[in-house]
């Protein structure tokens, strides 16, 4: 099923942001951005994103407006600040929320704007980086009605891999926390596994094709571990949002009473990597705390 053409206003235009607008305007969408840092905004106009003034701003010239902000905090306030996306929405417009968010307050947020704009929402936090984002391989997760669902089940199609739907608003939210505990955890695996392989003394670099087709092979290990050894920190995603997101799996599920104990010890770890200044490389770089030869 083909998309049809929509207005998009995105706002956050960071490493995903940039991702996904210059996958939509590559899909012949027409798109209007809009991030704190005017630089972000010039950059992705290289590819044909308008500059937007503010949220409201784009909100007035879109059919749907999608967000990929940092935090629950961000998100609240591209919304209902001064200038935010409900002093803009028109009749027709939906809002979908890529960002990572606290599930609760995701659930207030959007029955506020419905309550005060009748605007849709559909949370769809995603998986997969920057480069999922340009070539549409992302899996999404999502939360929504049905109805806003099917409305832009296209749409999303062209997005990524795999669209999902788990249920109604705050459910893609409850799927990504799930992502977060296999992907974040798999981060200091990772890392513990290279670091006794090299102080082991084998080669390393064998360890991804050697074991795919076992039980230990996976989409981390081939895709991340090479990274690792060759110490590319740079970032595709940011070791102080691992943090952040961690934090957010123990709060959800102290609120569902489950226990998290190998989240609990990768949180302990990131924390401690952070507070040593390391908050702006990538997640991977956890490898520094394990690293004999690294002077943290």
């Amino acid at each position: 099923m083909n998309a049809k053409q929509y207005n998009i206003g995105f706002i956050g235009l960071g490493l995903m942001g940039k991702g996904f607008t210059e996958r939509l305007v590559k899909k012949g969408h027409s798109v209007i951005g809009y991030d704190l840092d005017f630089k972000k905004v010039e950059e992705a106009s290289v590819f044909g994103v308008r500059p937007g003034k503010s949220p409201a701003d784009v909100a007035s010239q879109s059919d749907i407006v999608m967000l990929c902000v940092t935090s629950t905090a961000a998100v609240e306030d591209v919304i209902f600040g001064p200038k935010g996306v409900s002093k803009g929405v028109n009749s027709r417009s939906l809002l979908i929320d890529f960002s990572t968010t606290i599930v609760a307050s995701t659930k207030e947020i959007a029955k506020r704007l419905k309550d005060e704009s009748n605007m849709g929402w559909i949370d769809a936090p995603v998986s997969g980086g920057p480069d999922a984002c340009r070539d549409g391989s992302l899996a999404i997760m999502a939360g929504g009605s049905t109805d806003d669902i099917e409305s832009i089940r296209p749409l999303m199609e062209q997005l990524s891999a795999t669209f999902t739907v788990f249920g109604d608003v705050g459910a893609g939210q409850v799927a990504k926390m799930v992502n977060q505990v296999l992907v974040l955890n798999n981060y200091v695996v990772l890392a513990e596994a290279l670091a006794l392989a090299e102080a082991g003394g084998i080669d390393a670099s064998k360890i991804p094709e050697a074991l795919a087709a076992g039980h230990a092979g996976s989409n981390l290990l081939r895709d991340i571990f090479p990274r690792m050894i060759a110490r590319d920190f740079e970032p595709k995603g940011y070791a102080r949002q691992v943090l952040n997101d961690l934090d957010m799996v123990l709060d959800l599920a102290k609120e569902f009473k489950t226990p998290t104990p190998m989240s609990a010890q990768a949180t302990t770890l990131f924390r401690i990597f952070n507070s040593k200044g390391y908050d702006k490389l990538d997640g991977i770089a956890i490898l520094k705390l394990l690293d004999q030869n690294d002077k943290v």
